[in-house]
C-alpha cells in the first residue's frame, strides 16, 4: 500500500469529514473512490466550473450590502428565485 500525505485547509477538511460521515464512510475511503475513478476514467470524475456567486466582485457587493444593513441603512427583501 502507498501512503499519500497532503496539506489541506482546515475548513475544507472539516466539511469533507462531515460529508463523509453522512455518507457512512471515512476520508480514506472517499479519497480512494476518487482516485480509482480518476485512474479508470482518465478524467476528473465531476464537472469543474466556477460558481459566479463566489466571484470576488459579487462577494464584494454582497459584503457591502451586509454592512449597510448592519448599519441600519437599506432594507431587507425576500429572496428572489431565478431559474
Amino acid at each position: 500500500m502507498a501512503q499519500i500525505s497532503m496539506r489541506i485547509d482546515d475548513n475544507v477538511k472539516r466539511k469533507a469529514e462531515i460529508a463523509c460521515e453522512a455518507l457512512g464512510m471515512n476520508m480514506t475511503t472517499a479519497i480512494n473512490l476518487y482516485l480509482v475513478k480518476l485512474g479508470n476514467e482518465m478524467r476528473i470524475p465531476f464537472e469543474v466550473s466556477v460558481d459566479p456567486f463566489y466571484n470576488p466582485v459579487n462577494q464584494s457587493v454582497l459584503e457591502k450590502s451586509i454592512q449597510q444593513l448592519n448599519a441600519g441603512k437599506g432594507k431587507q427583501h425576500d429572496i428572489i428565485e431565478v431559474d
